[in-house]
């Protein structure tokens, strides 16, 4: 006969729970089911919450459906037919209450007040690949942050491959237009990140996170977009050309565009070029340069009571230029701030528009060279003395420039 005297002197056994359809109640409407519930939903499980009262949080997943919520508080028989509870009141007398319900009803039952008086323990989960890491620490007592740091660490070697994982079974190849982001290589987004990972090709913008690159298997082949022969203005062309080629030879293809790739990066040119040629393909969202930029030389694109609204312009057409699309005459009379990219080299003249057009010749402004990298630096002006101050500091791109009153509010200290 097994020996129930002391469960602390044996390990949790540990077992991945399939909840899809199946009935869960969680008692407690707090911060400890506001971290539990999204990954309980995600599983597919039934989720009944009883409580009266929750986080604003918890109480939207209930407005949406994603919920039932009962607003009282814990009864007697409140656990029949449950597969798996998770109790975490305030009320002590409950929690033992509805943990004494859980055992007579052989319901698995996690209690968020006493972890020895459970009978299960939430690991400390994470995700990379398609693998599920879940970490449990003991026998003797559940070291929750301890848990969470071994997670952490293994999560992390699995993504930067220091821990070598068997590979996935064969999948259908695939290309995707991902966004890497401003320049930092931890500024891709997780589901990027995975699919450069999973590529066979990468051909890669040179405004691209090239660090990433680095960390390629020596297998994948990149592509330096830049070098792709190409007449003159045939660049864009040429760059369809080799992702359609690459993904017909049954190629998984990543296509790595800097910031986003519908922000100024012609990504919906490259999607429709793949779709006249019958080839799906994913498009992964990138932090934009537009807003990250700033963000990271301390200057926010709104603030309360200065910027209301932030607008991003293109700045590689000058505004004199027939092929300009800008309305200057508008965006001058504008209050909120002007974000421009692309522009350096044009800003002489999108600031005598913007001037011309009414704009105050004081109106503040930065450039942010480099942004979010190692070389990132920042410039301050105004329009008046922008285009003497990119010759004095010899400002190159890439750089960000913001136009108005929200550069003052930045407590970073720019460039002299």
């Amino acid at each position: 006969m097994a020996d129930h005297a002391d469960p602390a002197e044996h390990p949790a056994y540990p077992v991945g729970l399939r909840l899809t359809g199946r009935r869960v109640v969680v008692l407690g409407g707090g911060q400890v089911a506001q971290r539990r519930l999204p990954a309980l939903v995600a599983a597919g499980a039934d989720v009944t919450l009883i409580s009266p009262s929750a986080t604003p949080s918890v109480e939207a997943m209930a407005e949406a459906g994603e919920i039932t919520w009962i607003k009282r508080r814990y009864q007697e028989g409140d656990l029949a037919d449950t597969w798996y509870a998770l109790v975490a009141t305030t009320d002590a007398a409950a929690n033992a209450a509805a943990s004494a319900e859980a055992e007579r009803s052989r319901t698995w039952c996690v209690r968020a007040d006493d972890a020895e008086a459970a009978t299960a323990w939430t690991p400390a989960t994470g995700r990379s690949e398609g693998v599920t890491v879940a970490v449990l620490t003991g026998p003797v007592g559940h070291d929750p942050r301890r848990s969470a740091a071994v997670r952490d660490a293994i999560v992390e070697g699995l993504r930067d491959g220091s821990i070598a994982a068997p590979a996935q079974r064969a999948r259908a190849p695939f290309v995707a237009l991902v966004g890497g982001g401003p320049g930092d290589p931890d500024l891709i987004t997780v589901r990027g990140r995975r699919l450069l990972a999973e590529a066979d090709v990468v051909i890669a913008d040179r405004l691209g996170p090239r660090d990433l690159l680095d960390e390629l298997p020596p297998h994948v082949e990149v592509i330096d977009a830049a070098k792709i022969p190409y007449g003159r203005f045939m660049a864009q062309e040429a760059i369809n050309n080799a992702l359609i080629e690459h993904a017909k030879a049954g190629k998984s293809v990543v296509r790595l565009k800097g910031g986003d790739p519908f922000v100024f990066g012609r990504g919906m040119e490259e999607a429709q070029a793949l779709a006249a040629e019958g080839i799906a393909c994913t498009v992964v969202p990138g932090i934009s340069s537009s807003i990250s930029v700033p963000g990271a030389a301390g200057i926010p694109v709104t603030h309360r009571g200065v910027a209301h609204e932030f607008t991003v312009v293109s700045g590689h057409v000058a505004p004199d230029d027939p092929r300009s699309l800008v309305d200057w005459a508008s965006l001058a009379k504008l209050t909120g701030t002007l974000v421009i990219l692309m522009g350096v080299d044009k800003i002489d003249k999108i600031a005598e528009a913007l001037i011309a057009h009414g704009k105050s010749p004081d109106t503040p402004l930065a450039l942010v060279q480099e942004g979010t990298t190692a070389a990132q630096r920042r410039v301050d002006a105004t329009l008046a003395t922008v285009a003497e101050a990119v010759l004095t500091h010899e400002v190159r791109p890439p750089a960000v420039i913001v136009i108005g009153d929200v550069v003052a509010e930045s407590p970073t200290k720019p460039a002299k």
